[in-house]
């Protein structure tokens, strides 16, 4: 039986402020059974969770009836499966692979108040900090192939078109994958899209690139200073991706770093997936 608060919520990933208690929020946590114990004593331990007072502090708990589950008693193998598809630890790297981040972020969230059986840590101590490193390496990848697709050749010719909608999804793919790869370049994983770039505020590498991003985000299409932000968050990019060994490729031309990056995992199943998947 382990104890704590883990999962989906800004109060799991610290982000708790007075416009996110409105729902899901109040005094709660979880209770994580072995499959075996679950089966024998599961109803009776949420029977004693129930009876527990719905007020604590001034706090009353805020559940929705499409987001149960979150707290209270659950299987272990139930929670992990939930967020990663595997009941522990993927078997695989293609397994790995196809976890998105935002899923790995929360199933690792919060706190472990107590854990004597060690089962629950086991798992979600094996899922951290990152990914494994050719997995690492693969959605790096990736995450440079659509910069590069999204901002460095689409943006440009949506822009030379007068296409400032098409030009705005664009720009909006590029934010996207350059938070993914700031996440990912320091071996974290990242959180719920809204969450991202507050989250971001407490990363190092390739941290400059964040005022770049942040002025892309909160822009006008029609101004002129995307190009000017872009380069530099590409250039930032890069030269982390070289700091890291993960790139030997010259220049700011993301795909060129997507291709380094690439032939740098060493499982060959996965050097062989298309260099967007991940």
């Amino acid at each position: 039986m382990a104890f704590g608060l883990s999962g989906q919520g800004s109060d799991c990933l610290g982000f708790d402020d007075e416009y996110s208690r409105d729902h899901d929020f109040g005094p709660g946590f979880c209770i994580w059974l072995t499959d075996s114990d679950f089966e024998k004593h599961g109803a009776q331990v949420q029977n004693v969770y129930d009876e527990l007072d719905g007020e604590f502090m001034g706090f009353n708990r805020k559940n929705r009836p499409m987001n149960p589950g979150r707290v209270g008693v659950m299987r272990t193998s139930d929670f992990f499966s939930f967020f990663t598809g595997s009941p522990g630890v993927p078997k695989s790297l293609m397994k790995w692979n196809r976890i998105q981040e935002h899923f790995m972020a929360s199933c690792t969230s919060g706190e472990v108040f107590k854990d004597e059986l060690g089962e629950f840590s086991a798992i979600r101590n094996a899922l951290l900090p990152c990914y494994p490193e050719d997995i690492r390496k693969k959605k790096l990848a990736a995450r440079a192939a659509s910069m590069a697709q999204s901002a460095q050749y689409n943006f440009p010719r949506m822009m030379r078109r007068g296409d400032i909608f098409g030009g705005r999804l664009a720009l909006g793919e590029f934010l996207n994958a350059a938070l993914s790869m700031m996440y990912l370049l320091n071996f974290r994983y990242e959180p719920f899209y809204k969450w991202q770039f507050e989250g971001a505020k407490t990363l190092e590498a390739m941290s400059d690139a964040l005022p770049h991003l942040q002025s892309i985000a909160a822009g006008s299409t029609k101004r002129d200073d995307f190009y000017y932000n872009i380069e530099c968050v590409c250039a930032i990019a890069a030269k982390e991706l070289r700091k890291q060994r993960l790139s030997d490729a010259e220049g700011i031309y993301m795909e060129d770093h997507g291709r380094s990056i690439m032939s740098r995992i060493e499982d060959p199943l996965i050097r062989s997936l298309h260099i967007m998947e991940g």
